[in-house]
């Protein structure tokens, strides 16, 4: 496979926010620092979330590549994250990423398979495998018929 490479403009806007574009995407994305620092901006993705995010959706994106290629069944797939910054010899760094996958499946005979999959979709994001942070699964797995979804 050859390089990749993904165009990102953004432009500020005011104060401590901007827009995120790209001429490969439809939508624009508003970004700002957050609001546990000076100036910032509540309700307004910050570049933590951002970074949070894309070990996240990374996640799930190697999930479903590996889900299909094992053949998997499985009704949903979520995932709550949790992003930690902290400051670490006088600078602050992202040093910790914990995902929480959720997945529904069929039946309970996939369990051990989901769980694989699973496995194999931490081992391989390669945003996951590009970071600093240190980044932990915790997965869950359920049969749709016995739990529903809190999202």
């Amino acid at each position: 496979m050859s390089a990749h490479a993904y165009k990102v403009s953004l432009t500020w806007k005011e104060g401590r926010s901007g827009e995120l574009s790209s001429p490969e995407l439809t939508d624009k994305l508003e970004v700002a620092t957050p609001p546990n620092f000076a100036k910032g901006v509540e309700g307004i993705w910050s570049p933590e979330h951002l970074y949070t995010a894309a070990a996240s959706s990374c996640l799930m994106t190697t999930f479903l590549a590996i889900a299909e290629n094992f053949k998997l069944e499985f009704d949903s797939f979520n995932c709550d994250a949790n992003g930690v910054l902290d400051m670490v010899e006088g600078k602050y760094l992202m040093t910790e990423i914990h995902l929480k996958p959720l997945v529904g499946i069929h039946k309970e005979e996939d369990r051990e398979k989901t769980l694989r999959v699973l496995e194999k979709s931490e081992k391989a994001c390669l945003i996951s495998n590009s970071i600093k942070a240190k980044v932990t699964m915790i997965p869950e797995v359920f049969v749709s018929a016995n739990k529903e979804l809190t999202n």
